[in-house]
């Protein structure tokens, strides 16, 4: 690649991500050009409907998605955000959901249905508590980021002028997710569902102690859920083919700074209470990257969406994620 090339990257600032934004560790072989989008969420529907970044940061789910409808990016096995799912899922107390198999005849809310985080929470519903999810009624207020997905017969939209914050604060919808997933939390509810100075009443958390929950599945499973990877359009891996060995060389040495800083001490940084306890129980690296520690992860996401209806078929990991080894050998 020539210096003198520069390339257009949409990311979001992450502790692991700091160092590339400002570009104290550099892509080799390249100019990058930092794209601010906020909220970050707005640039992956313009990476997959318009193609507008070079490089960007995708939902895992919507990249899968997107690969199957045949979108012409393809991701690299780089990870910028992680968490567990039995966590921040909220029921009402009234709504008689005492375990998950209670959710079935019951209306649930989700910012929109191919959100990562309702894809991993619905396939540990199904795959670790037998609920069947078809037996839901999903309801949804948000558009999908890839548009030529046909949701499935139980997934509805929200009445005009109703949100899902609303809904569940009627008691029209029995359950939800916290935060940007779907219902917001009280004193703090999601922009574009309520007005930020209404408050919301609190619910119960279907799962006690989900801590103890989200380590144990991990021990059981090696599954470690993701939540942002980055995607480079297939174009500019064909005129680049050294470029994502870069990428990865560069993200990675991002993040051993990082993980540095957290391990001397170093005040102010980001992300830092994130993963505290999360890398008690995965290790001193709560963002491993590459294919080798990601198979399992990579292959239970594309069979939960599967299983979700969001792909016609299950696609091969290396059919949606780049080998990096061998693309910088080339």
């Amino acid at each position: 690649m020539s210096s003198n090339e520069t390339l257009s990257m949409a990311i979001g600032t992450y502790g692991c991500t700091a160092a590339i934004k400002d570009g104290s560790i550099p892509v080799a072989g390249v100019n990058i050009k930092q794209v601010e989008v906020s909220p970050i969420i707005a640039a992956f529907r313009r990476m997959v409907r318009d193609l507008e970044f070079d490089i960007c940061e995708l939902a895992p789910t919507t990249y899968v998605i997107a690969k199957a409808a045949g979108v012409p990016i393809t991701a690299l096995p780089i990870f910028l955000s992680r968490r567990f799912h039995h966590s921040g899922f909220e029921v009402r107390e009234d709504a008689g959901i005492d375990d998950p198999k209670d959710l079935e005849g019951k209306t649930v809310g989700v910012r929109a249905y191919s959100v990562t985080t309702g894809v991993w929470t619905r396939g540990i519903l199904m795959n670790e508590y037998g609920v069947d999810n078809d037996r839901i009624n999903w309801v949804v207020d948000d558009e999908e980021h890839v548009t030529s997905l046909k949701l499935p017969a139980n997934v509805s939209h929200a009445p005009a002028g109703k949100s899902l914050a609303g809904m569940m604060a009627s008691g029209e919808i029995q359950a939800g997710f916290a935060s940007r997933a779907g219902i917001g939390r009280t004193g703090a509810p999601t922009a574009g569902w309520e007005a930020a100075n209404q408050e919301l009443p609190r619910y119960r958390e279907l799962f006690e102690k989900a801590g103890e929950l989200e380590a144990a599945w991990y021990r059981k499973t090696g599954v470690y859920p993701v939540h942002g990877c980055i995607v480079v359009r297939d174009d500019v891996l064909r005129r680049y083919p050294s470029l994502a060995g870069s990428l990865y060389e560069a993200f990675e040495a991002a993040k051993q700074d990082w993980l540095a800083k957290l391990e001397a001490g170093t005040p102010d940084v980001l992300d830092r209470t994130k993963y505290a306890d999360i890398v008690r129980f995965v290790g001193r690296d709560p963002l491993p990257n590459g294919l080798a520690a990601n198979r399992a992860t990579i292959q239970t996401l594309v069979d939960y969406a599967w299983q979700q209806k969001l792909i016609p078929r299950r696609l091969p990991i290396e059919e949606l994620f780049l080998d990096v080894n061998k693309a910088h050998a080339a």
